[in-house]
Order: C-alpha cells, then sequence, then structure tokens
C-alpha cells in the first residue's frame, strides 16, 4: 500500500480497540517469567556452549602476537577463535569498527578473542590465560582538547544558513553568546547485550537482543560473507534497548563464529564493562549558541553549531537538527564539527540529537528570555512558527507547542512560579519551576506484515517488528483487531523473526506509527479477501462484533476462513507528504525541584509532560514509555556521565554500580497530559511517536528550575553538587 495523500475516514477512527487504554498482552508472560529473552532459549538449544570474550586492554594500536596454548588446554574449554581462525570476515555498513579486531585495535575492550567452554564459569576462567602482546600507539581521547582544531562541517552533514545571520545577530538589541557541555553517557539497558547463535549445516540462527532484525541480518551476512538468505535472526523480547540494539554487535557475531568452531549452539553475554566500551554510547558534546533578538523578544538572529567525536568512519551527534526547526528566525546557522577520537563507538541513544540539543538550547531559551525580560513561557510561545523557518512554504502539518505550554502551565501552577531566583524557601530547601520545549522528529519508513484468518474466526500478525519493552505487541494486536472487527483476545501477534516480512523495526520514535500502518495495509488486503470470499463488495463491507456486513447480508468472519486459512502480506510504502510537509512532534516540560540550601543536593518533586504526537494508540503503554523517557531525563541532567580515562583511553565507571541512573527513590510524581491529536498526513494511523519526545527538553527543564531556585546556572552537565556548592546563597 501506498500512502501518498492525507488519511481520510478509515476503520481505526472507530476507535473500539485503537486509542484505548488497554493492557500489555505480553505481561502476563514477562511477569511470570515464560518471556524468553536472547539468553534464554534452552529449548530450542539444551546442549549450548559458552562463550567469553577477550576484550583488548589498549584503546589504539597493534597486536604483535597472541598465544592462546594454555586458554585452549584449560578445563572444558571447546575453541579459542580469534581473527587468525575465523576465516575472513567482513564489516558491516552500520559498524564503524570491526566487532573482531584483527592486526589493529580500534578502540578500548574491542574484542580480540572468543574463548568457548562447557560451562560460563570455564570459559571465563581460560579467557584470563589468552596472552596478547600490543604495540599501543598515542590516542586522542579529549573531545575540547580536540575542538580547537576542528572548524568545518562533516562531508554528509553541511552547514545550514537562511539570511545573514552575522550581521542580524550584530544589530540585534538582545543576545546571547555561550557554551554549553553535555558528557558521554551509556544506554544501560536492563537486559545486557546477549546472543545465542547455532547452525543447521550452512544455515545459521541467531537469537538475539536486537531492536531492528533486518539491519541485523544484513549487516551479520556482510560481516561474515554468507549469503542473507541462509541467516535467521530471531529476537521476539528485548530488555531494554534505547538505541544501543540497533546494531549489530559483537555478541551476535562472535556466538556464531564460536557455534561454527565447535558445531554446536554457543551463547555470549558481554559483561557490563564490554557494554560501555565494546558497544555504543552517546558521544559528549560541546554546543555553542547564539541567540539575538529585538527589544520585544522577537529572535532575529539564532546559530547553533556542536562539536562532538567519534571513531574515524563514525558519526556526528546531529545536536542541532531541533533548532533548524523550533523557533521562528529569518537569519540561521547550524552547523556540525567531527573530531576523531579513539573512544569506543558513538551512535544512537534515545532520541539522538533532539536529546543532548535541547539540553543545551532550552537553557539559552531561558537566559535570552531573562534577559530580554519576559517570562520563559511567553517567549517561547512569541517565537512559535507553523511553517519550516528555512523553508515558508513548507508548513507543519500539526504543531501544537503552544497549546503544551499553555496547558502545562495551567496545570503545574506556573503563575505561582517567582521570577526572581533564589527567592522560595521552604525549611533548608530552595524551591524552583522550570520549563522546556520538547521536539522530535516524525520519521516514517516501509514497514510490513503478514496476516491470516483461521476457521475459528482468530487473526494472527507476523511482522520482524521488535518489542523493546515498549508495547508493540500491544498496539499491533489493536490495529489487527481495530481492522477486522474482533476482540483484542481474538488476537495473537508473533515479532522479532527474520522470517517474517521486513518492519521499520524499533528505534527513532518511528516503530509504534510505521509498524501498526504496516499491519493496518496488510488487514486492508485481508479485508478485501474475506469479502471476495463471501460474495460482498469490499468497498462496502464493514467488520465488527465478529460479523462481516454488506448492506443486509451479513456473515461471521471465521466462514471467509471455513475452507482454509486465508493469508495475506503487504507493506506500507510512504510517499513525498513528509517533503510537502515538516512532521514533528511537540511536548511541554515543567519541572518543580528543591535545593538543599547547605549541601546542594537537587530533589526533583514534581514532573509535567504535555505531549501532542498525533493519535496516542494506547495511552496506557504511552504514558509508560513517556514517564520512563523522563526518569532518562532526570538522569542526564544530574548524574548520567561516563568518566574517560584520557591516559588509557576508555570509560572508568562502566558498570552499574559506578555509573549512576535514576532509582525508585529519585523518582517523584510524574503526570503525562496527551493532547487530543491526529495527524492524518502522517500515516493512515494519524499517529506519531511519543516515547523519545517524553525525554526530549526534559533536562533543561530541571537546569532551568536549578537557576531558579539558586540562582546558579549551569551550563555543563550533569549538574553535580560541586557545580553549585559556590554559587548557593549564603546561609543566614
Amino acid at each position: 500500500m501506498k500512502f501518498e495523500k492525507s488519511a481520510g475516514n478509515n476503520p481505526i477512527d472507530q476507535l473500539k480497540v485503537v486509542g484505548q487504554p488497554l493492557n500489555r498482552i505480553d505481561g502476563p508472560l514477562k511477569t511470570s517469567g515464560l518471556a524468553h529473552y536472547a539468553y534464554e532459549w534452552h529449548h530450542e538449544a539444551p546442549d549450548a556452549a559458552y562463550g567469553y570474550v577477550v576484550g583488548a586492554p589498549i584503546a589504539k594500536g597493534k597486536i604483535t602476537a597472541i598465544d592462546v596454548q594454555a586458554a585452549q588446554n584449560a578445563p572444558g574449554v571447546l575453541a579459542v577463535v580469534t581473527a587468525n581462525n575465523a576465516g575472513k570476515l567482513g564489516k558491516g555498513d552500520k559498524n564503524t569498527a570491526r566487532l573482531l579486531a584483527g592486526d589493529t585495535i580500534e578502540h578500548y575492550h574491542q574484542a580480540v578473542a572468543l574463548v568457548v567452554a562447557e560451562t560460563f564459569e570455564q570459559a571465563c576462567a581460560a579467557a584470563s590465560l589468552v596472552k596478547v602482546d600490543y604495540q599501543r600507539e598515542r590516542g586522542a581521547y579529549d573531545l575540547a582538547q580536540q575542538k580547537p582544531g576542528v572548524t568545518s562541517a562533516p562531508e554528509d552533514a553541511p552547514d545550514k544558513s537562511v539570511g545573514d545571520f552575522a550581521g542580524a545577530f550584530a544589530a540585534a538589541d538582545v543576545k546571547l553568546d555561550a557554551h554549553y557541555t553535555t558528557p558521554d553517557q551509556s544506554h544501560t539497558a536492563m537486559e545486557p547485550h546477549a546472543s545465542m547463535a547455532t547452525w543447521q549445516g550452512d544455515k545459521l540462527t541467531v537469537w538475539t537482543s536486537n531492536q531492528m532484525i533486518d539491519w541485523c541480518r544484513t549487516d551479520l551476512a556482510a560481516t561474515l560473507n554468507m549469503p542473507m538468505e541462509k541467516i535467521r535472526i530471531v529476537s521476539p523480547y528485548i530488555g531494554g534497548g534505547f538505541g544501543g540494539k540497533l546494531f549489530l554487535r559483537s555478541d551476535a557475531v562472535l556466538a556464531a563464529l564460536g557455534a561454527r568452531a565447535v558445531k554446536r549452539p554457543v551463547k555470549v553475554m558481554l559483561p557490563r564493562p564490554l557494554i560501555a566500551n565494546n558497544t555504543t554510547h552517546r558521544p559528549a558534546t560541546i554546543q555553542h549558541i547564539r541567540i539575538g533578538t529585538d527589544k520585544a523578544g522577537k529572535i532575529q538572529a539564532i546559530a547553533h553549531e556542536s562539536w562532538s567525536g567519534n571513531l574515524p568512519g563514525g558519526t556526528p551527534e546531529t545536536a542541532v537538527q531541533q533548532t533548524e526547526l523550533l523557533y521562528a528566525g529569518a537569519n540561521r546557522f547550524t552547523g556540525l564539527r567531527l573530531a576523531t577520537l579513539d573512544l569506543p563507538e558513538g551512535n544512537a541513544m534515545r532520541a539522538p540529537g533532539e536529546a543532548p540539543g535541547l539540553m543545551a538550547l532550552e537553557i539559552a531559551i531561558d537566559e535570552i528570555a531573562e534577559k530580554v525580560g519576559i517570562d520563559p513561557i511567553a517567549f517561547r510561545i512569541l517565537n512559535d512558527t507553523q511553517v519550516d523557518p528555512a523553508k515558508p512554504e513548507r508548513p507543519f502539518s500539526r504543531r501544537q507547542l503552544v497549546e503544551c505550554l499553555n496547558t502545562g502551565a495551567e496545570r503545574f501552577g506556573w503563575s505561582r512560579r517567582n521570577a526572581k531566583p533564589a527567592m522560595v524557601k521552604e525549611g533548608r530547601w530552595l524551591v524552583g519551576m522550570g520549563v522546556a520545549a520538547g521536539f522530535r522528529n516524525n520519521m516514517v519508513a516501509p514497514s510490513g506484515a503478514r496476516v491470516h484468518l483461521d476457521n475459528n474466526g482468530i487473526i494472527t500478525v507476523e511482522t520482524d517488528m521488535t518489542d523493546i519493552g515498549t508495547g508493540s505487541y500491544t498496539i499491533l494486536a489493536q490495529t489487527a483487531a481495530e481492522m477486522m472487527g474482533v476482540p483484542i483476545e481474538r488476537v495473537a501477534v508473533h515479532l522479532g523473526d527474520s522470517d517474517f516480512p521486513v518492519s521499520a523495526g524499533s528505534g527513532g520514535q518511528w516503530g509504534a506509527n510505521t509498524s501498526t500502518s504496516g499491519v493496518y495495509a496488510a488487514c486492508v488486503k485481508l479485508r478485501e479477501a474475506v469479502a471476495s470470499k463471501l460474495g460482498f463488495d469490499a468497498q462496502r463491507a464493514t467488520f465488527s462484533d465478529g460479523q462481516v456486513h454488506d448492506g443486509n447480508q451479513s456473515a461471521p468472519l471465521a466462514q471467509a476462513a471455513a475452507e482454509a486459512t486465508i493469508t495475506v502480506e503487504d507493506t506500507i510504502e510512504f510517499g513525498d507528504l513528509d517533503e510537502q510537509y515538516q512532521q514533528s512532534t511537540f511536548a511541554g516540560h515543567f519541572i518543580e525541584i528543591g535545593v538543599d540550601v547547605a549541601t546542594g543536593e537537587v530533589r526533583v518533586r514534581r514532573m509535567l509532560a504535555v505531549c501532542a504526537a498525533g493519535r496516542i494508540l494506547n495511552p496506557k503503554t504511552a504514558r509508560s514509555q513517556v514517564i520512563g523517557a523522563m526518569t532518562m531525563g532526570l538522569g542526564g541532567a544530574l548524574m548520567e556521565e561516563l568518566f574517560v580515562d584520557e591516559r588509557l583511553g576508555y570509560f572508568v565507571n562502566h558498570d552499574m554500580a559506578g555509573y549512576e541512573v535514576p532509582v525508585h527513590a529519585d523518582i517523584p510524581q510524574q503526570e503525562v497530559i496527551f493532547l487530543d491529536d491526529t495527524d492524518p498526513i502522517s500515516s493512515p494511523m494519524k499517529a506519531k511517536g511519543v516515547g523519545e519526545l517524553g525525554l526530549c527538553g526534559v533536562s533543561a527543564a530541571i537546569v532551568n528550575a536549578i537557576y531558579n531556585a539558586t540562582g546558579v546556572r549551569v551550563r555543563d552537565y550533569p549538574v553535580t553538587l560541586d557545580k553549585l556548592l559556590k554559587g548557593l546563597p549564603a546561609l543566614v
């Protein structure tokens, strides 16, 4: 099905099942422990051996020798796999570094060997016996040191300029010129990167924790130099990904190589230190923002440049993309700068680009509003735009930022906020409120599904879409139930298998909208097949309560499949509506915090997110995504930071003991409001993504609240005690 024009009325608009706050259909399996994750397919491979990864203890250099004899002779060891005996290996398009090092070490903890043994303990013990000699080379590990020499844009990310920024900024009545920094961050998903692989002849099956089945399969085929058709990827349940499992990683490759070496199934799970250093992370940024306004606060000039680092061949953190679209202003400049660093690979982490970009931009907006002397919400509303600022002829399909801010202000009690910092005190606590706009673009991609109807009237949905804990099973079942006129209990959903049609996958906030649209397309075709089988007019037929109706005629849905199961397959393909219209999602984030006047301890007290993200397919699962994202924003504001050892080039706090993330005691009252919103330009579902929108802007709202409480303006994340103590008001 091609989606090339605005969606009209369709069966989804009935909202009998779609749009209802239904419980997750996979909940009972997960709470009972019956949902199988990547490391747990014991019934499929009861004789699995265990692999343990040997990671490089240097960040850059050469391997001069490897001695595996002692490891091979250790108890229980079945094989030791290195680049020397693994056969010729390629590299997937989406991997910056090789997933099994050859002679060259590209980053710390890059895999150099896999020890396979009968038990995990034997593999771990033997891994310590692998002797590798290295020739260490000098590396670059500090973005701030590299920044002065990086002045031009990467070839594939040119600067964008509209009007005359320099002239307009110089002539502006009020100016802000400031730098902001965000640190390296780790995904820290609950489920580690894990895989299990088995071979049957020349065919490979890999059970893995991966968000994008087709990407994983394609890059694994390229890495192993084998036909993609001979690889099956299975990933029905994922215990968190946040972008860290978008791509093929070393656990899957090494499990496949280990299984081939020992001719039996092999399981590989990355220990926590290797997750931080061997997989991907959100790279640090240094951001330079300049804003110039007239005396009334209208933006005349706005510029945003961001520096980040990556391995050779890597990509920059796209931290300026929201600045191109969020506020009006005739004169604009954005640019990305990419430094070469020898740290582990930087890549997508939840809401890549907008998350770190808004951490800076939405502080800058508060700062310039204060300089102008108007309320920060009023400033944002004053500079709202209903069109792409760089292309005024291109409108937003839907843009409710002003409504998000006004609704949030009323609900949160913004009128009670004292605009003068450090004026509200409750006992030992200085209290403040902060606000930030949330923004995340709506992305679409082709997504396929296969749908069956059997003679019991059961609808079965198959697609390689994944569920990373976000509720994919449920919203896909809701879509099929709505389209076919059956209760959700009459729908079975099977996900995460490369034998199923290729979906858009889970990532970038595009998964829900695109995958349900794929099921919609398949169900349109199934409705036509059912009507034809029953002798009904497909254009007039309606489906409800397990029946099919055509005028005065009706028949049970199951009757159409009485002789044989009906199976159809289709893919939603999007036209150029995203070129004609700017499609984005918006939020208003409101925070109240308390800061201990003596210690500088920050406690977030209240959080409110008001979201405009198209049709909300399931308010219960959507709320769960948003409050999780808000929690991640709290972590980014106050505690999350990977510390770089600049001598050895690795992340020191590379486990869940040293890398701080929020815990239950840190989570305050959280409220989420979804505005009534449908976007027929986006898809036949009239939905957009919402999960990452819940993060975008949260950290800045917290920092703005800290300023309101204390008068201390922090521009470097995270806001730790040392950044507050010197500036706190003196105790009286």
